[in-house]
């Protein structure tokens, strides 16, 4: 099984119902729909230095109004701020194939293609109730797709769902004021066989060199060594580093928002 992305947003979401529809009808006053999914999203960097190397830390998390479960996550637009280029850091010096991370897991992939790591939280649906299932993520460097950066998340389920979950990203240019997206289209993973779908809730993940360390052969000798990572502006555009996000959930309903990370000190 595999599923995608992942990543985050909020928005109010307008859903005609055939109840409303008859009261639009009969001229009455059709009821505001409540808020299908409302869903926060985060970002940080660190460190903070301007013109320096970071590490983002970036995450969303779906909520639902009281007595209604979340539906799953379809597809993903993740917009970054200008000037924070994934292409062009020196982070995924190796490609990971997902072929090989299906077959082998965690040991399909090249040490030097990893990125970032976090974690997700699933909601998996059992007749009139469901538990939620937390995993943690590995995310690596993936072979490009039409000439595009890919990243590639690694899940790895325990229970109640047990299943390595794979999904691609793939980083994508973006119009002003944002710099790029990471476009992501979620197959659906059943519960159980022929069971309802299981939902991503929650889902936090690095881009950059923390916790990080690379090798390579220098004059016959093994080096160790940290990556810079994604690097920073020199400048900050006014009012911050804006994100966006776009979520489609299975229902055919949508979320968007919006974050900022404030400018941080020059160095």
């Amino acid at each position: 099984m595999r599923a995608v992305l992942i990543a985050t947003l909020l928005v109010c979401v307008c859903v005609a119902t055939p109840a409303s529809a008859l009261a639009a009808s009969r001229g009455g006053t059709a009821a505001q729909p409540a808020q299908a999914h409302t869903v926060s999203l985060t970002a940080t960097f660190s460190p903070e230095h301007l013109g320096a190397g970071t590490t983002i830390r970036i995450g969303f998390q779906v909520s639902t109004p009281a007595g209604r479960s979340p539906s799953p996550v379809t597809d993903v637009e993740l917009l970054l701020p200008a000037g924070l280029s994934i292409a062009s850091s020196d982070l995924g010096l190796e490609t990971c194939q997902a072929a090989q991370l299906e077959a082998k897991g965690l040991a399909g992939c090249p040490p030097d293609s990893l990125m970032g790591r976090g974690s997700a939280a699933a909601q998996v649906p059992f007749g009139v109730a469901s538990v939620t299932e937390n995993a943690p993520i590995e995310l690596f460097s993936g072979p490009l797709q039409d000439g595009h950066p890919q990243l590639l998340f690694f899940a790895e389920g325990e229970y109640p769902v047990l299943a390595n979950i794979i999904f691609g990203a793939v980083v994508l240019p973006a119009q002003a004021p944002f710099g790029g997206t990471l476009n992501a289209t979620l197959p659906l993973v059943p519960s159980v066989t022929d069971g309802p779908d299981v939902a991503l809730v929650r889902l936090q993940t690095t881009i950059g060199a923390k916790g990080i360390v690379y090798t390579e052969r220098v004059k016959g000798k093994t080096i160790h060594f940290r990556p810079r990572g994604i690097v920073l502006p020199k400048s900050c555009p006014s009012g911050g580093f804006a994100f966006a996000a776009h979520l489609t959930f299975q229902d055919a309903t949508h979320a968007s928002t919006t974050t900022v990370v404030p400018c941080p000190r020059s160095r």
